[in-house]
């Protein structure tokens, strides 16, 4: 069993949160408001706007620990080995053809069973 408990957020994460939720929600509503002005204007003002939240989001302990987990996330992806593309094709090709002699095996399937209730019940379809 677990023993983590997990402490109340103080007023200040509270607080860095409400201003997060702010500034990404007046990126939205200012570019709305400013659909007359100029667009290079407005993204400039939303990236700004964006970027100034969520470095305000990470400085919160829940924003701390996604970013922990971004970048081990990272470190995990750059071990993976990735196929090569003929590795890729060989079983693309192999699920295709799997997947087309299944789909003949169910269809004769169906085909058997529809004919052998039709007989059993004499209805004719």
């Amino acid at each position: 069993m677990s023993t983590n408990v997990e402490t109340p957020s103080s007023a200040m994460e509270s607080v860095k949160w409400l201003v997060a939720i702010v500034l990404l929600a007046g990126a939205v509503v200012g570019n709305h408001m400013f659909a007359d002005q100029s667009v290079l204007l407005r993204a400039i003002g939303v990236v700004v706007a964006i970027a100034a939240g969520l470095a305000i989001a990470s400085q919160t302990a829940k924003g701390r620990t996604f970013l922990t987990f971004a970048k081990e996330a990272r470190i995990e992806v750059r071990k993976v080995i990735w196929p090569t593309r003929q590795e890729t094709i060989h079983t693309t090709l192999i699920v295709m053809v799997a997947t087309a002699i299944m789909a003949l095996i169910l269809w004769g399937l169906d085909g058997i069973l529809f004919r052998a209730v039709g007989f059993l019940t004499g209805l004719e379809i």
